[in-house]
């Protein structure tokens, strides 16, 4: 995490960083598939993590997914969260797409 760091001055205006953007630290190439209800009021979603792609394929993937479902959904942190219990069909896309899917947690 980055703490502190000035992105406004009152004499300058808003100061560009020419830091690179953050990268997501790769994975062991294993798509998990959780259930998460802990942190939203009893509703459920399923979150996918561990997908080696870059943001924009991230969010493709996304919509993919979500109106594959027929549901809501997001993409936070570079892990898609899709509203309900939808582990498996999304297992079965995933492992037709040719990734290696692990159903994680209960």
């Amino acid at each position: 995490m980055r703490d502190n760091l000035l992105v406004f001055s009152t004499e300058q205006g808003r100061i560009k960083s020419n830091d690179t953007p953050l990268t997501r630290p790769k994975g062991d190439g294993i798509v998990r598939i959780r259930r998460e209800t802990k942190g939203r009021k009893g509703k459920g979603v399923t979150t996918v993590s561990g997908l080696a792609l870059t943001d924009q394929e991230l969010k493709d993937m996304c919509s993919k997914l979500k109106k594959m479902c027929g549901t809501g959904g997001a993409l936070k942190d570079g892990i898609i969260e899709i509203q309900g219990d939808n582990r498996d069909k999304i297992k079965a896309c995933l492992e037709e797409l040719g990734h290696t899917v692990k159903l994680a947690g209960g």
